[in-house]
């Protein structure tokens, strides 16, 4: 290494630089391979820094969304659902819902895949550049009860905000308390028209009065949920009972 090639790479490393300081050599060789000017160099160079950076960028959030990774988009069966829930899965990719503030709305059976169509569009979501935030309904629950104990409902609703979009998993899967569905309702309203929301729930609005314990509670939720909303209905069997059929030996006469 020469002194100034020494002395470039001792300058993109004060820089935090590290692409550039790890590939200036390699890219510079291509440079005079394919006789680039110094423009073309220097472009290449700052591109793969930028790349990168994007890359890392991308996994620092998805990290962070806690979102399964496993129920990605490329795993997801399309051919199992129909055809009108494959537009509107397609139709949220582009992201134009987290602008608009609007709510997604899953509903289904257990086991028809409902959780997984919610992370595949995140995860999409979220390699486009957007803040996304998974978490299940009991975890966010105990979390906003335990804040509201603390004194500490305001920062942490204010904490929220930070994610263009909270998915709600299993709204209704588990009877909480009134007390609990309390601090849910706190967290819906202030969410309202102020960020998306994106649930799933094997129960239909019909029965939500066995969430939120009150008719008038009810029917508030459901109007911020239903106002600016996608509602998507995944009225298919359960794939882990298919799976299993499958999977199940055929008996012999």
């Amino acid at each position: 290494m020469t002194p100034k090639v020494e002395e470039l790479t001792r300058c993109l490393t004060e820089l935090h630089l590290p692409t550039m300081r790890a590939q200036h050599e390699a890219v510079a060789r291509q440079a005079t391979a394919e006789t680039w000017g110094y423009a073309e160099y220097l472009l290449e160079l700052v591109q793969r820094e930028c790349q990168q950076r994007q890359a890392n960028r991308v996994e620092r959030v998805l990290k962070g969304s806690k979102l399964p990774l496993a129920k990605s988009w490329s795993a997801l069966d399309l051919k199992r659902l129909p055809a009108k829930v494959v537009q509107q899965l397609r139709g949220l990719l582009s992201g134009d819902f987290l602008d608009r503030r609007d709510n997604v709305l899953v509903f289904g059976p257990p086991g028809s895949g409902k959780t997984h169509c919610l992370a595949a569009v995140a995860q999409e979501l979220v390699r486009a550049g957007r803040r996304l935030w998974f978490t299940t309904c009991g975890l966010l629950v105990q979390e906003l009860l335990a804040a509201k104990r603390d004194y500490a409902l305001k920062a942490l609703l204010k904490r929220l905000e930070q994610w263009e979009g909270v998915i709600l998993d299993d709204l209704g899967y588990v009877q909480q308390s009134r007390e609990e569905m309390e601090v849910l309702f706190t967290f819906l309203a202030e969410r309202y028209e102020r960020g998306s929301v994106m649930l799933t729930s094997n129960l239909p609005f019909t029965k939500w009065e066995q969430i939120f314990k009150d008719p008038m509670t009810t029917a508030a939720a459901v109007d911020r949920l239903v106002h600016h909303s996608v509602i998507v209905e995944l009225n298919v069997p359960s794939y882990r009972v298919e799976a299993a059929k499958r999977s199940k030996p055929t008996e012999g006469p």
